[in-house]
């Protein structure tokens, strides 16, 4: 594979030295054996969780790590970030530890926890500022200040002392597992803690395969290598927030062409499914993205039965407000939750026989939305139903055909079922 003769890749002294920076705001993870995971896929399943760190996720590393080896002069003038999420909190809490003041603009579309809790971590060290209805919108002011004002930018993904940062995550690692490592499952985003991690396995560890794991509905890494160019996408499924991104960082995806093994996609239902997994199982929240990497052991199960295995869970900032949400979908993608547009005839129990003769017995009605039409013989109502198993749908087709209450299945076309649902 082609890639640039002059790229940027660090090195074991500059990841080392990162490490004894980030130690000062970052704690050393647990490194922790799945017995879900692992009796599940017999393999041996490893769990890095960087969802414990104090801003709850990874990006404390790059951040702090950015921060600290600025010169005073760049001290003095201060810094600026745009963020709506992760690296926000990351370069608040480094900014109130280094005693450096940062402006960090976030969409005024961020919800309100979020914001809060960027201005706790940064106290009275940073100023949020709510800048458009866009991360590309806050970016763009951002740049702005940082050319009127001199500020330095503190990119959340392609820049160089961020990948050096995000790096000393595979350094514990390997510090960490007791045993060779078969392979390692990343989460990618703007790219920033894969091109680190793989750098760190491919001096230390270069056998162990780096997968990398991107959201279906934003595969900005895996259209880049495909192209062998480096690709903004047009359109992204922003749902997995932490690593829905329309391109990846320049150096990222350089060192990606290099080091990584392979990038694939998992969809956003089966990242639901996971993260309500990991809750009601082993009591762990994770966001979408710091479920990633585990929602894609599926695609693997034959690949890594018997091999030793680690997965990052990258950060719990899960709002508890997006719940309903994350059920509905992980019910979609398992084939539990369906949405027809139900033809009733508009006469005296045709509802109680729409119940009793063709709704099974587990069937559960989730959704109803009618309209009587007085001049029409038949009404249309938006239905929806769960089904205890996805083999009792074609059963339920099978009676609102025959009994002429089927009018349209929704599921499959996301337009229509946007529009209406």
């Amino acid at each position: 594979m082609a890639v640039a003769t002059t790229i940027f890749i660090p090195t074991l002294k500059s990841i080392t030295d990162a490490a004894n920076r980030v130690k000062k705001v970052a704690i050393k993870t647990p490194f922790m054996r799945s017995f879900t995971y692992s009796t599940k896929f017999d393999a041996e399943v490893f769990l890095k969780r960087e969802d414990l760190q104090q801003v709850r996720s990874y990006k404390i590393r790059g951040a702090y790590n950015k921060i600290s080896t600025l010169t005073d002069e760049q001290k003095e003038v201060g810094i600026v970030c745009a963020s709506a999420g992760n690296h926000a909190q990351g370069v608040a809490l480094s900014c109130s530890r280094l005693g450096i003041h940062g402006t960090i603009f976030m969409p005024s579309t961020t919800p309100n926890q979020k914001v809060e809790q960027v201005e706790m971590f940064g106290g009275d060290w940073i100023t949020v500022v709510l800048e458009g209805d866009t991360f590309d919108d806050a970016f763009a002011r951002a740049s702005h200040i940082c050319t009127t004002e001199g500020k330095t930018f503190v990119h959340p993904f392609d820049d160089e002392k961020i990948i050096e940062g995000q790096a000393t995550v595979g350094l514990e690692i390997l510090t960490q597992s007791e045993q060779a490592l078969d392979y390692v499952f990343v989460p990618v985003g703007g790219g920033g803690l894969i091109a680190g991690l793989s750098s760190v396995f491919h001096h230390l560890s270069p056998k162990t395969k780096i997968i990398g794991v991107e959201p279906a509905g934003a595969p900005a890494m895996l259209t880049s290598l495909s192209k062998k160019e480096n690709t903004t996408l047009d359109e992204i499924d922003k749902f997995v927030d932490g690593a829905a991104v329309q391109r990846v960082g320049d150096r990222n995806f350089a060192i990606a062409q290099q080091f990584v093994d392979r990038v694939v996609t998992v969809s956003e239902g089966k990242i639901c499914q996971t993260i309500l997994d990991l809750y009601n199982r082993d009591a762990i929240v994770a966001e979408p993205a710091g479920a990633m990497t585990l929602a894609v052991l599926d695609q693997f199960a034959e690949e890594i039965k018997g091999k030793n295995i680690a997965c990052i869970v990258s950060g719990s900032n899960n709002d508890i407000t997006r719940t309903a949400e994350i059920k509905e979908r992980a019910l979609l993608h398992q084939g539990l939750k369906h949405y027809f547009i139900v033809k009733f005839p508009q006469r005296a129990g045709a509802l109680k026989e729409f119940v009793a003769e063709v709704l099974g017995p587990t069937d559960d009605i989730t959704y109803f939305e009618y309209s009587k039409k007085t001049s029409r013989e038949q009404g249309p109502a938006i239905v929806g139903l769960q089904i205890k198993s996805s083999e009792d749908l074609q059963p339920l087709l099978d009676r609102m055909r025959a009994r002429k209450f089927y009018g349209e299945y929704l599921n499959d076309k996301p337009a229509l079922f946007q529009l209406l649902v």
